[in-house]
Formats: C-alpha cells, sequence, structure tokens
C-alpha cells in the first residue's frame, strides 16, 4: 500500500492535474500521465483535509482507493463536511461512531468504473456500501443523491474524483438526520443505546422516528455509554428480553423541555412514559429521575421532539415491595428475614403488596439484631406492638420519596402517626423515641424501586415513642 507521507510535496502535482484538466478537447499539448493515487489527490487538496482525515480511520479503505483499480470517488469539502455536522449536531468527525462514518465514506465511492462526467447518464449506481445513489447529468451539470459536482474529472493512477458540495448520506440512515435519534446515532456517547434499539423489535425505532402516538412529538432520555454501566448493563444480551421495556421506559409522548418537567416537593413528580411512570426530583437544583438518575444535558432539539441526556439508564420495576423483600430473605446470604418475619407477626404480610405507593425505611437483619428483636423475640411479642414499630417505618402519605427529594431537618410524618426527623449531613433518621445514635441511611442501597413505592435500607429500626 502507497503510504501517505510527504503530502506537501504533492501538492503541485495535483494543482497540474486540475490546470490540464481543465484544458480545452482541440488543446494540442500532450496530456499528463497521472502519478497519483485516489488517496495522494485527496491528501495533496486543502478543500478535502475533512475527507482526508476521516478516510485515515480506516486503512482498508485508504488501501483500497491507493492500489490499482477503477474507482470513481465524489469527494465531499470541508464546506460539505461542516454542512453535514450542522445537521446531526455533532462538532467533529471524531465524535461519529466509526461505523456510522465508514458506511457514509463507502457511500462516495464506486468500484464499478472510472466514470468521467462528460459519461454520466441519468440513473441510480451501486455505491461500495451496497446501497444505491442517483446520478443526474442535465442543463445543470452533474449531481448525485443531490449534491452538486463543482469540480469533475481530476484525475488519478486508479481513478477519478469529483469534488461536490455536500456528504451524501446512504438512503437507509437518512431518515435518522435531525430527528432525536440523530444526536445519539451520530454520537460515539451513545453507541450502545444505538445498540439496543437496533437490538429490540423495530417498532421502537419507527416509534423514535414518529411524532409519537399523541403526534406531538417525543421527549427522549437518552443514557450515554456509561449510563448503561452506572446501571449495571455491561451485555444487552443479558437484558434482550426486556431490551424493548427499557427503551419504553425512556420515551415520553409529547415535547416536554426541561422547563416543562413538572415540580416536586416532598415527594417526586410522577411523569408517565411509554414504558411505565417515571419520578421527577425538580425542586431548583439538578432535575434527577427515580432518585438515581441526573438529567446532564436538556433541551435537544429534533425534528420530532427533544432529548435530555441522562447519566444513568432507567430500568422499570418489575417486583412489588413485599417481593423484593421475599427475594432478599431467600438469598444467600438471606437479608430481611427477620423483617419478613416482623411482617408476619403483625398480621401485615401482605400489605406491602398493595397498590401503595409506599416509601419504606428497611432495616437490615443487623439492625433488628441489635435492637434485641431476633425471630424468637419478634414471634414473642404481641401482633400490634410489632404493628407499631413497623408502621413507624412507612412514611405516611401515599407517595414515591427518593434520596433526592429528601431535605435537610425534614419531618416525615409515618403511617403510626408520629414523625422521624431526616438530616442530610449526616445521612441518620431520628425516630420519634429519640434513639441515640439515629438510624443510619445505607448509601449504596438507597432507592430500591419497586411497582408499588420504593425502599431506603437504614441500619438500626426506628422505634415510636412511649
Amino acid at each position: 500500500m502507497k503510504t501517505l507521507q510527504n503530502w506537501r510535496n504533492l501538492s503541485f502535482l495535483f494543482l497540474g492535474l486540475i490546470l490540464v484538466t481543465a484544458c480545452s478537447d482541440d488543446d494540442d499539448t500532450a496530456p499528463i500521465v497521472p502519478a497519483n493515487s485516489i488517496v495522494e489527490l485527496a491528501v495533496a487538496t486543502p478543500q478535502l483535509s475533512d475527507l482526508r482525515d476521516a478516510l485515515v480511520k480506516f486503512p482498508d479503505l485508504v488501501d483500497l482507493l491507493s492500489n490499482d483499480g477503477t474507482y470513481t470517488v465524489f469527494a465531499p469539502t470541508n464546506d460539505a463536511f461542516d454542512a453535514l455536522l450542522a445537521a446531526i449536531g455533532q462538532e467533529s468527525i471524531d465524535d461519529i461512531p466509526e461505523d456510522v462514518l465508514k458506511n457514509v465514506l463507502q457511500y462516495h465511492v464506486f468500484t464499478a468504473a472510472a466514470v468521467p462526467a462528460s459519461a454520466v447518464a441519468t440513473g441510480p449506481i451501486t455505491m461500495a456500501n451496497g446501497e444505491e445513489a442517483n446520478l443526474v447529468s442535465d442543463a445543470n451539470g452533474v449531481s448525485i443523491q443531490g449534491a452538486k459536482v463543482i469540480l469533475a474529472d481530476v484525475t488519478g493512477t486508479n481513478g477519478i474524483v469529483h469534488l461536490i458540495d455536500s456528504v451524501i448520506v446512504p438512503p437507509s440512515i437518512l431518515p435518522i438526520v435531525g430527528t432525536i435519534v440523530a444526536p445519539a446515532y451520530f454520537n460515539k456517547d451513545f453507541t450502545t443505546l444505538i445498540a439496543a434499539v437496533q437490538a429490540a423489535d423495530p417498532s421502537i425505532l419507527t416509534l423514535l422516528l414518529s411524532d409519537g402516538p399523541s403526534e406531538n412529538g417525543l421527549t427522549l432520555f437518552a443514557p450515554t455509554n456509561d449510563a448503561f454501566t452506572a446501571a449495571g448493563i455491561t451485555d444487552l444480551s443479558a437484558v434482550a428480553d426486556i431490551v424493548d421495556a427499557v427503551l419504553a421506559y425512556h420515551v415520553i409522548d409529547g415535547t416536554v423541555i426541561q422547563d416543562m418537567l413538572p415540580t416536586s416537593g416532598i415527594a417526586a413528580a410522577e411523569v408517565p412514559t411509554l414504558g411505565g411512570n417515571i419520578y421527577v426530583t425538580n425542586a431548583g437544583g439538578a432535575v434527577s429521575i427515580n432518585g438515581t438518575t441526573t438529567v446532564v444535558a436538556t433541551n435537544i432539539t429534533g425534528s420530532n421532539g427533544v432529548v435530555h441526556v441522562i447519566d444513568r439508564t432507567l430500568v422499570p420495576p418489575t417486583q412489588t415491595i413485599n417481593e423484593i423483600v421475599a427475594g432478599f430473605a431467600s438469598g444467600t446470604p438471606g437479608e430481611f428475614t427477620l423483617l419478613a418475619a416482623a411482617l408476619g407477626r403483625a398480621g401485615l404480610a401482605d400489605f406491602f403488596s398493595n397498590d401503595g405507593p409506599y416509601t419504606v425505611f428497611a432495616p437490615t437483619d443487623a439492625a433488628f439484631l441489635a435492637a434485641g428483636l431476633d425471630e424468637a423475640a419478634i414471634n414473642s411479642t404481641a401482633p400490634e406492638a410489632v404493628a407499631a414499630i413497623l408502621t413507624h417505618h412507612v412514611v405516611q402519605p401515599n407517595v414515591y420519596i427518593f434520596s433526592t427529594d429528601l431535605t435537610d431537618d425534614l419531618q416525615a410524618p409515618m403511617l403510626n402517626g408520629q414523625s422521624v426527623v431526616i438530616d442530610l449531613d449526616t445521612l441518620t433518621i431520628q425516630d420519634a423515641a429519640g434513639s441515640d445514635p439515629a438510624a443510619g441511611l445505607v448509601t449504596t442501597l438507597l432507592n430500591v424501586h419497586a411497582t408499588n413505592g420504593v425502599v431506603h435500607v437504614i441500619d438500626k429500626v426506628l422505634l415510636p415513642s412511649g
């Protein structure tokens, strides 16, 4: 393969080729035999520096266009690439995923023949990526897929280059340009999201390219690659059975810009998506969702809605609080076994299977043992006394209160009629009995989202007064 060295030394050769190409047919000057490959021509042309930078990312394309052959390359100028970047909302070609960029570049190469402008016939030709492009030759000149040839017939040793005034986008991805899918599709930071969309039922992509069921546009909360990792999703095949549900959970039917998001108070604001309800904390600071996800960029507009970027992928809950407790209790090692025993003793075994919603501060087994409440003690305590303790762990209003909704010195009324006080500085909860020390929130087990509420794990049993 020919190297890309000595690029500057090739500039004068390219200039000579242009001058020869511009000569009239009846000029008696003997034609100059081309000495440079298509790649070398691109390298030596300042107007094609963006194309050069794109090509060198793909050694196989450089190799193809450097070796013997008869190729026709429609070469977009730097201005053409600038217009493309503006259309897809990116700063640089370095932002574009390499598989997408390569597909676009291949769509500019016709490998079957070197076709001078004078030989162009109107009709479709098949490009190197396998898709057809429509060539037009008329009184206005030559164009391909609407891109106008502004300099024709630059001849190289292995084909012909025609400079064009815009980047031509393959028909397979053209519908994405300008939509709410584009900011993710054309950016390396969202390749996992796009892979998820491609792995999902085709109806998901159809939805994302539409104006939504209400025809009022869509709002997409777009997770970055790091957002998938933060949610523990590192292998899409492991979530193949729920990928449709996960993606739908990120889409609101309707265009909701940041200023239109509902504000929240003591509890998160419930917002319906096409995959279930999300719970938004919006109290003047950073906007968060379901207690663990933060909105990090907002109001990226598209032709069919708006995009907000998030730092943790949203996963719709599938279990009730009862099922979550039971699942932990049956694990190895078990956890919340004493909470499950206490619920049974109090006659509340099925309580957290109801609709709710409930916000529950759930003591660990170690917390019960520290309070002297092993299983024997629980079963020897009057059911109403156990119930009085348990209901002091459940917030009285039927609302979702995530950790992001908690405020310092918040007095939260509990189901037993008494209140607890939350100290955000120390991440503790002071019970009505004034226990010392106060219960601590287990930071790694906050915001356990259930279908009927949210669970926050604490390291001490909350005791009522009296």
